[in-house]
């Protein structure tokens, strides 16, 4: 069942994705509501689903990151080459599109050199008809910080 989210819901979870450890106290000062507030509106959104899980982003700043936009073969189902695609190793995420591509692979590796084995490997996948590779020089997140 969808949840309905409010301001102060939609101020939480923007305060979450900057910061997934701030404590409930934090939160609540930064809102203007009680602690207990944020409790229940915490838990509230993780019980729908709306939350699905706390979790770490690590610094990756060392890694060469690239996305690989993918055309599959019309006789083969994309989720199923989707699924192949995302259990290769420097693979991050996989992402089922619409477009002139129908699926676009966040790749993060250590080199170059691993970043071009991993694009072979994306290329052998059966049903991967086209590769479009390209390198991400720099990130801007939606808090404005460089990644």
């Amino acid at each position: 069942m969808p949840v309905d989210l409010d301001d102060i819901d939609r101020r939480l979870i923007d305060l979450l994705r900057r910061d997934g450890r701030a404590s409930y106290r934090e939160l609540g000062r930064k809102l203007g509501v009680a602690e207990g507030t944020v409790r229940k509106r915490v838990k509230r959104l993780v019980d729908a689903g709306v939350i699905r899980r706390f979790t770490v982003e690590l610094d990756t700043s060392g890694q060469v990151h690239a996305i690989s936009m993918v055309s599959v073969d019309p006789t083969v189902p994309t989720p199923k080459v989707a699924e192949r695609l995302s259990s290769l190793e420097g693979v991050e995420k996989v992402y089922e599109v619409t477009g002139q591509y129908d699926a676009l692979v966040v790749i993060s590796v250590s080199n170059l050199a691993e970043l071009n084995r991993c694009i072979e490997e994306i290329r052998t996948v059966p049903g991967v008809r086209e590769t479009n590779t390209a390198m991400i020089l720099r990130v801007i997140t939606a808090e404005g910080r460089s990644g």
